[in-house]
């Protein structure tokens, strides 16, 4: 489905990701994790189409990303939820949510979309009115789930859903990302809580340096003693 080949990114003449390969198969659940600094969110952002790439190759379904601009991302399948979840704090969780909707393709469903993210997420579905930014953290990691979903991609990009959540709300929100992936959506998950998101994926890769350094099974890459030692203090 995505295929992301020798990719190179740079801010101004500094260099952030190094020939950066990936794939992602079609309903794969695929994580990427590395220490802070390491690229992660430059990763992420380049597949969405918020920062250019300068070299290499990203398809999707023979698709070429980098010939696109940014706003024709979503259009191919793409739906980001960033790091922060950056909703409109003054505007309702609905109307954050129908933003996500944009897409004329998305608009013909919107009100069984939000059904749909109210059914997967019930803590908000009483907050439908409320400002987005009267909302708890993890209810507004929620909202912010939801309304990349309301896009109907086929590609889910989450960046460190768990920043800032208590642990019983990241288990609900990981939750949730077992169950939008059971329906069949793909999904690229950067996240820093390593034992979490390598027991979610199918997939994974060690991103360090803007450099790809690791990559398999997760059971594999937990057997290996310097992931271990460097991600889960053993």
């Amino acid at each position: 489905m995505l295929d992301v080949g020798a990719l190179r990114v740079q801010y101004g003449a500094a260099p952030a990701l190094w020939d950066v390969s990936l794939t992602i198969g079609d309903g794969e659940l695929v994580c990427v994790v590395g220490p802070n600094g390491a690229g992660k969110t430059t990763l992420i952002n380049a597949i969405a189409g918020l920062h250019r790439t300068t070299s290499g190759r990203m398809t999707i379904d023979h698709c070429d990303l980098t010939a696109l601009p940014a706003h024709r991302f979503c259009s191919a399948g793409i739906a980001l939820v960033p790091e922060g979840r950056r909703l409109f704090a003054r505007m309702s969780v609905r109307e954050n949510l129908e933003i996500g909707a944009y897409r004329a393709a998305a608009r013909i469903g919107r009100e069984a979309a939000i059904e749909s993210v109210c059914a997967l997420f019930p803590a908000i579905r009483d907050k439908l009115d409320d400002p987005a930014g009267s909302l708890s953290g993890g209810q507004q990691q929620m909202v912010a789930i939801g309304r990349a979903l309301m896009a109907r991609p086929r590609m889910l990009l989450l960046d460190e859903p768990s920043l800032g959540l208590s642990p019983l709300i990241v288990q609900d929100m990981f939750d949730a990302v077992r169950r939008i992936h059971a329906g069949g959506v793909s999904v690229l998950l950067v996240e820093q809580n390593v034992q979490v998101a390598l027991s979610l994926a199918d997939r994974a890769y060690v991103l360090e340096e803007g450099r790809i350094v690791a990559e398999g099974e997760p059971d594999a890459l937990l057997a290996q003693p310097e992931i271990q030692r460097a991600y889960l203090g053993l």
